[in-house]
Parts: structure tokens; sequence; C-alpha cells
């Protein structure tokens, strides 16, 4: 099917709590549809998807505070236009302020790896303004001080002494700029992409380049140290909205086998897996997402 030019994404910054948020734009008929990536990424991890889906619904993809283009104020207590929290609350929070200021009304959410996590902490704080989520590979926080106790010894002590040696800060700063770099975020994304012909350049130069922005390694630390907070099951609990959740079956970093205990939360409708795919359905697999999620939207895209 022809993309219609009016469906091609659109760069547009919004102005939030005194910081510069940019987001995607596309489409002009239709539901409403939030994209919200994961940790490290941006909104151009939907670049395979808004299009497509902005055939029939209006969507949005959205860099969230500290990470793509958006602005990368020092993390800590929250000052207006100088400082913020990198916490799901936070992210949460813009999530619901996007619906309400830029969106004008209730939207579907959907989120991959962390994204999934503000998703339904969006979806906790303010029910009325999200129709339903979709979660591709959220992240299970399996590194969460609630969930340690169920790691292998190994993990469970090396955890918190990994953390406490990256909060110094020049150790910190010399690991992030070792991790930024083209070589080694591309033998991450090969871990983590069942479809490693997906592992583009282009990808590559997508996620190196908002590393390279003032702040972009504090956000990352901060992040790094960030061990408490919502666990996905906390919120499931509370979401009143449908859920869908989609698994890569090759995902090392959240396991499928893990991931199958979500579907005891009544707000789970189903639990799509992927064959061949890894963390990122998104991108691995964009048109077999897409048509799950265009399948989902047709189905809940009314109001809540």
């Amino acid at each position: 099917m022809a993309v219609s030019p009016l469906n091609h994404p659109q760069t547009h910054i919004w102005q939030w709590q005194g910081f510069s948020i940019q987001y995607q734009y596309a489409g002009d008929v239709g539901s409403a549809v939030i994209l919200i990536h994961g940790f490290g990424a941006s909104s151009g991890h939907w670049r395979k998807n808004i299009a497509e889906l902005a055939q029939q619904h209006r969507v949005y993809a959205l860099d969230l505070i500290g990470f793509g283009q958006s602005s990368k104020p020092k993390p800590g207590a929250f000052v207006p236009g100088q400082s913020i929290a990198y916490e799901f609350e936070t992210w949460g929070q813009q999530v619901v302020n996007f619906c309400q200021e830029v969106v004008g009304e209730a939207a579907c959410l959907v989120g991959n790896s962390i994204g999934s996590i503000v998703a339904l902490q969006a979806a906790v704080l303010a029910p009325q303004l999200v129709t339903s989520v979709v979660m591709l590979d959220c992240s299970l926080r399996l590194l969460h001080e609630r969930k340690r106790a169920s790691l292998p010894w190994y993990r469970k002590f090396s955890a918190p002494i990994f953390q406490r040696v990256l909060s110094i800060q020049t150790i910190g700063y010399f690991f992030f700029r070792r991790l930024a770099r083209p070589r080694t975020v591309r033998q991450i994304l090969e871990q983590a992409y069942g479809r490693t012909e997906a592992v583009t350049d282009e990808l590559v130069d997508l996620l190196i380049q908002p590393a390279l922005d003032p702040g972009a390694a504090d956000v990352f630390l901060a992040f790094i140290n960030y061990s408490q907070g919502p666990l996905p099951e906390d919120l499931l609990a509370l979401v009143t909205c449908p859920v869908l959740c989609i698994w890569g079956a090759d995902d090392p970093w959240e396991p499928v086998e893990l991931a199958r205990t979500l579907t005891q939360f009544p707000a789970v409708k189903d639990f799509i897996i992927l064959d061949g795919v890894g963390h990122c359905p998104q991108d691995e697999a964009p048109q077999e997402t897409n048509i799950i999620l265009s399948e989902w939207l047709t189905q809940y895209a009314g109001l809540p």
C-alpha cells in the first residue's frame, strides 16, 4: 500500500517544564497513538512504523526527556529548566502532559523495553487519557532491588558493586565514552536483536548521535543506578485499560519464559510471541509488528 506524503513524519518541539522535548508526528485521521522508545533510544527507533500506522491513525513518537533530541538536564530534584529525576514517575507524567497539551485526547500508548513501563505508569497516573497499552518486550527490571533475591549469587552481588563503581564520576564517564562507540553499540545490538540483519549503520548512528550530547553521560549513569521505582507487575495490578504484550522469542535480556507471568493480570488481553525476534520487534520485524498493532488499534481505539 502506498504511503501518502501526509503520513511522512514531521518533527516538532514541545516545551515541557522548561525543557525542550522533540517528537515526530504523522497522520491526520483516526485515533491517536503515542510510540515510546526504550533506554538509550529515541523516536527514530520507530522509523519503520510511523508512516505505516499513520495511514489510519494520528501517530506521535516522543523523545523522552534525557534521550534523543530532547533536553538532557542534570539529574536531581526537579527544578524547572535545570534538573529532573530520571524515574518512571517523571517519564509517565511527561506522557500524560503530552496527551493533554499536544494530542488533546486519549491515546493508545505503545512502548518498547522501559518505554512499556513508562506507558503503564502514564496509564496509572491518568487512566482517562489512555485507551490501551501495547508492550513490546517490556523491561522486567531484573536488577531491581526487589528482584535481586531471585538472581544467581554472582549477579545478585555484582550488580550493586558495578553501580557503586560507576557512581564514581571519573570512572562512570570513562565507561560511558567506551560504550558510546559505533563498534561497541553494534556489538550490543547484535546481542539484543534476533534478526541481526536489522543492525545497520543507520541504526548505530541513530543511537550514537544523542550520546554525544552534553549531559548524555549523566542521564545514562543516573538510570544505571536506578534500582527502585515500579516493576511492571506493580503497575499492571493497577491498570484498568486493556494491555497487549508482544514479545520476541529470542530476547536475551527479557526472557519470554519470565514474561509469560504477566498474563496473570486481568488487564493483559493477549500475549503474542514473534519467532526469531529479539528485544526490539518494531525494528526487527516491522511488518509483522505493524499488522498486529493495526489490528489491536481497530479493536481498542475507542475512548476509555
